[in-house]
């Protein structure tokens, strides 16, 4: 069963005994191995040691400790893994153990706590290991300016340790004072947080279910989270004057989530600097750093109000969500790299009143089969529209006449198939067909020899119907007409990255050891 965390506010529980009982044993080639279940609270977890593990901890507390050297069940030779023996063996290791816990009730001996796995697990010895490693390498880390990875668990657990109200340095080690992980924190410039799908470790604990609290964090310019629930995740706001890229992926229901937790508490909100009409009940710092916004591989069905507290974004990835209309973009004047692709998508009817100025553009993997919304996307440079339903070659005109776009991608869709599918789909760009890119390939000498061919059969067709029918006008805009696209010199338009470009993390050797 999976273990719920503890309270997370003022009103506290005292604190569990924990305890420590070995379940059961294994033979590993000529050696027995002892199970080891220790509870703490809700959270439960497994260790395994052999005899030899128990005798080298128990000489070590002996030495530190001054505790009874009777304590530890004698060393047998003959007959050490008879059943009978390991039996007796296993009642009498639980003993031992539980004395131990008794002895030590508030803060384990280092040496006892990493026997018991307590630095993987338990709260203090969480935060005791991850203070240690920062006294350490913490100004090394910061210097290196990379990514810093931490788990749910690990900022749980200083969550938790904070709102005790105990001291810093508990065990009495100054090395392992709270202390050192604040002033890391305070100015760590990049974060990954990394939840586990299903129980942590050797754990019955759900990481991607723990609350935890952000506002020790100060200088924040990027931030990764992935595998939590956004809605247990609290001080992330305070990161809104120097936040510059975040990432919240396979954590979140909706984008209210992330970017105005604080939505719930009012009926009526604003953000800072909007004109303000009617009844609002709370104005809302924008997020006023912010330029790029991963929200994929999430849960989220709508664009919302939310996204105009993010009004510098300009790369915004909503992919892989179940997203069912373009909306509430206008609000995003700054918004150059759209990813929308692996939603549900069915139709684009005025979607250039939203996205005026947007140059990338993924649709992939949705459920389009008409392209009509697209053609007054003056902007638009790169177009992903591969995995759709586009089943007419007439489709295509709607983005033909798109005087800046230079890269298409239509693969796997109905049109797709159909005999000389590249030529006909370049003759829709008319003139600038030899300026475009389709499906990663470049356009050769014989394709556009292919599409100047059609277009001389399609001028003639034209010509044809306009002697036929002389007061037939041909249309102004004719796709085999369309200007080319003309740039400012100061600003061409460039191809964005399909995802910000990321330092590589720094794991925390906290966590390195757990299997």
């Amino acid at each position: 069963m999976a273990a719920a965390a503890r309270s997370f506010g003022p009103e506290r529980e005292a604190e569990p005994a924990k305890e420590a009982r070995v379940v059961g044993s294994e033979l590993v080639d000529t050696y027995t191995v002892y199970i080891i279940q220790v509870t703490d609270g809700s959270h439960e977890w497994t260790v395994k040691h052999r005899y030899s593990d128990f005798h080298d901890l128990h000489e070590k507390l002996v030495a530190e400790r001054k505790i009874d050297k009777s304590l530890l069940p004698p060393k047998k030779i003959i007959g050490k893994n008879s059943r009978s023996l390991v039996e007796k063996r296993e009642k009498d290791l639980e003993v031992y153990l539980q004395a131990l816990l008794a002895t030590f009730p508030a803060v384990a001996p280092r040496v006892l706590a990493h026997f018991l796995h307590f630095h993987f697990y338990e709260i203090n010895g969480i935060t005791a290991a991850l203070a240690e490693e920062l006294f350490e390498k913490g100004e090394q880390l910061l210097g290196a300016g990379e990514v810093f990875a931490i788990r749910p668990l690990q900022l749980y657990a200083v969550t938790e340790q904070l709102q005790q109200g105990k001291p810093t340095c508990a065990s009495g080690d100054a090395k392992t004072d709270l202390g050192h992980i604040l002033d890391f924190t305070c100015r760590l410039k990049y974060l990954k947080v990394s939840g586990t799908e299903g129980p942590f470790g050797t754990s019955n604990i759900q990481e991607q279910l723990l609350p935890f609290d952000l506002s020790i964090f100060k200088s924040l310019h990027q931030v990764e989270i992935s595998h939590c629930d956004a809605q247990r995740i609290r001080g992330l706001v305070a990161s809104k004057p120097t936040l510059a890229t975040m990432s919240v992926r396979f954590s979140a229901t909706s984008m209210k989530e992330v970017l105005v937790p604080e939505a719930s508490e009012f009926d009526e909100w604003e953000p800072a600097g909007a004109a303000l009409e009617g009844t609002v009940t709370a104005v809302i710092p924008t997020w006023q750093a912010l330029t790029a916004l991963d929200l994929s591989h999430n849960s989220i069905s709508e664009i919302d109000e939310s996204v105009k507290l993010i009004p510098k974004i300009e790369f915004l990835d909503l992919s892989h969500n179940g997203v069912l209309v373009v909306d509430n973009l206008q609000h995003l004047y700054n918004l150059v790299h759209l990813d929308l692709s692996y939603n549900k998508l069915s139709f684009l009817e005025g979607v250039h009143t939203k996205l005026g100025n947007i140059k990338t553009l993924n649709l992939a993997g949705n459920l389009l089969g008409s392209l009509s919304g697209l053609h007054k996307l003056y902007s638009l440079v790169n177009l992903d529209l591969s995995d759709n339903r586009i089943e007419q070659m007439e489709e295509v005109r709607s983005i033909g006449s798109l005087p800046c776009l230079e890269h298409v991608a239509l693969l796997n869709n109905p049109l797709s198939i159909i005999p000389d599918y590249r030529t006909k789909v370049l003759a829709q760009f008319g003139e600038r067909a030899s300026e475009v890119c389709l499906d990663n390939t470049v356009t050769t000498e014989k394709e556009l020899d292919t599409v100047e061919v059609l277009k001389a059969i399609q001028k003639a067709k034209e010509v044809k119907s306009k002697l036929s029918n002389p007061e037939k006008k041909v249309s102004e805009d004719s796709r085999l007409s369309a200007a080319p696209c003309v740039r400012p010199s100061s600003s061409p338009p460039t191809v964005a990255p399909t995802s910000a470009s990321l330092p590589q993390p720094i794991l925390s050797n906290q966590v390195s050891g757990v299997s």
